[in-house]
């Protein structure tokens, strides 16, 4: 069966949290940033967990282990079990130890997540390329002092002939003082060395979904990430429904020019998203209508915003709405409107207009009036 391309951001009645049983949340730019608990993250959790939505926290980063993530995430004031963090660590150790005899040899490039992800599936992690009957390199994310050592080992290994996985393939990975290489990067040196390509486990990819899926057992689950690339294509694969949230690398000119299977289920500021529905956008005579903003593709090429009242008149352009640091959500706010039904209604105009293809309509005056640019 073909899947349907998403051309608009869906409504929905309820409150997410009420509408979903679980929440899958990406942590680095949904939940904190440095290590920082992002603005209204903490309490936005409490509440949707209070009112009976149960967290689970999933990560490509294979470096900490569940108790480690669980104890940052206490720390911050949001109290986790480590049976609620799902890393790709635990993903790739599964999709191995389906491959490999129990109790087998892995060499493991990386830190101690992969060391007791594998552990947990009864493999033996090993740090050398000459152990005998080695089954398998693993290969996730070090952290910086990763010794450049430890990709010649795995070239090694792999040079000789034995199967090479990836916890996660992201190039990048966001930090205190900015963005540094991640576990990607790493493995792009050995596939350099070697010319293989390794069995890959983290997000968008299935093995991570079904991950999440055994350990959580939700059965109405919400994807909430920030990546459109990993959090939003993970839930396109999975053929569940998701929120993205602006508070990480996802900007709204990235939003905007998304292709079809980078295309989230809703849009939202940040995590108060998850206490609120999320408001229709509908067929306008020239676009489309959301909230007060109505979006158009015009025929010069460029997505055009316009503001109007109740009776019809345009406002003047003044770009007045939200202050820039309040949710999305429903209705408008204060005696403006809400910049993100502006930009609903930009994602329908210019979804629409690229079907299955990428947006490159000119929106820039467009986000400029609602403060996103």
């Amino acid at each position: 069966m073909t899947r349907q391309i998403r051309t608009s951001p869906a409504a929905c009645d309820q409150s997410l949290h009420q509408a979903y049983d679980t929440a899958l949340l990406d942590l680095d730019g949904v939940v904190y940033a440095g290590g920082r608990a992002i603005g209204h993250a903490v309490e936005s959790l409490a509440a949707a967990r209070a009112d009976g939505m149960h967290l689970a926290y999933v990560t490509n980063n294979a470096l900490r282990t569940p108790e480690a993530v669980a104890e940052h995430l206490g720390e911050l004031g949001i109290p986790t079990d480590a049976a609620e963090v799902i890393t790709s660590a635990q993903a790739v150790a599964r999709l191995i130890a389906e491959q490999v005899e129990p109790g087998s040899k892995v060499l493991v490039i990386g830190g101690e997540g992969l060391r007791v992800a594998l552990r947990e599936r009864g493999l033996v992690p090993v740090e050398s390329a000459d152990e005998d009957g080695l089954a398998a390199v693993v290969q996730g994310y070090g952290g910086p002092d990763l010794a450049w050592g430890r990709f010649a080992e795995a070239s090694y290994a792999i040079n000789r002939g034995v199967p090479w996985y990836a916890s996660n393939t992201d190039l990048t990975i966001p930090g205190a003082r900015g963005i540094a290489p991640g576990n990607g990067a790493a493995v792009e040196v050995v596939r350099i060395a070697t010319g293989a390509e390794p069995q890959v486990a983290g997000k968008p990819l299935p093995p991570m979904h079904r991950e999440t899926v055994l350990r959580t057992g939700a059965k109405r689950p919400l994807v909430v990430g920030d990546r459109l690339d990993t959090d939003i294509e993970g839930a396109f694969n999975g053929e569940v429904d998701s929120l993205l949230v602006l508070t990480g690398v996802t900007d709204a000119e990235q939003l905007l020019r998304a292709e079809p299977r980078h295309r989230p289920t809703y849009v939202d500021r940040d995590l108060r998203g998850l206490l609120a529905g999320q408001p229709e956008v509908v067929p306008a005579a020239e676009g489309f209508r959301c909230g007060g903003w109505t979006a158009v593709a015009l025929n010069n090429g460029v997505l055009e915003l316009r503001e109007d009242d109740e009776d019809g008149e345009d406002y003047e352009e003044t770009g007045e709405g939200r202050e820039s640091g309040e949710s999305g959500g429903n209705g408008n706010g204060g005696s403006g409107l809400d910049p993100l039904d502006g930009l609903r209604a930009l994602c329908a105009a210019a979804w629409t207009a690229a079907a299955e293809d990428v947006c490159t309509l000119d929106a820039a005056k467009a986000l400029a009036r609602l403060g996103l640019q």
